[in-house]
């Protein structure tokens, strides 16, 4: 299962078509910031999931929740924009939540700073960079997670 996150689109749109084009994926996650970038984009993708949270610059008082937990190819992830676990300062407090709940894999956005990289317990950790520049792929295949990042 080939699953395509972006974050931090602000409105550059241009790099999730492409990688999207290229990659085929099964499922797109867009961790925030616009997610009204990620709606753009999916309506032209008919059939392809996309799954959605929002940012620190999507509105405080929406009704979508800022945390989700979803299981996508037999793995669990959890994924959020970041900014409610301060991730700009310190990557325990997301790390800790993934913990605390059992997730396989943890996906944030917020710093504009890619990263993909696997804990010495297992846990993986994504953050796809901004959408003008960066996105991430996982690759789920018979239980073996890949994580990589591309350049748009």
């Amino acid at each position: 299962m080939k699953i395509l996150v972006f974050s931090d689109s602000h409105r550059s749109l241009s790099g999730m078509y492409a990688a999207i084009d290229l990659h085929q994926p099964q499922q797109v996650i867009h961790l925030g910031d616009l997610m009204d970038d990620a709606e753009a984009v999916a309506k032209h993708y008919p059939g392809l999931p996309f799954c959605l949270v929002p940012g620190n610059c999507d509105g405080w008082g929406m009704a979508i929740p800022g945390k989700k937990q979803i299981t996508l190819g037999g793995k669990s992830i959890l994924l959020s924009h970041g900014h409610r676990w301060g991730v700009k300062s310190s990557y325990d407090g997301a790390i800790a939540d993934a913990r605390a709940v059992g997730v396989d894999i943890l996906l944030f956005g917020h710093t504009h700073i890619p990263l993909c990289r696997q804990l010495e317990d297992g846990l993986w950790m994504m953050n796809p960079g901004p959408a003008r520049s960066s996105y991430g792929l996982l690759e789920i295949e018979a239980g073996t997670v890949s994580c990589s990042l591309h350049q748009v």
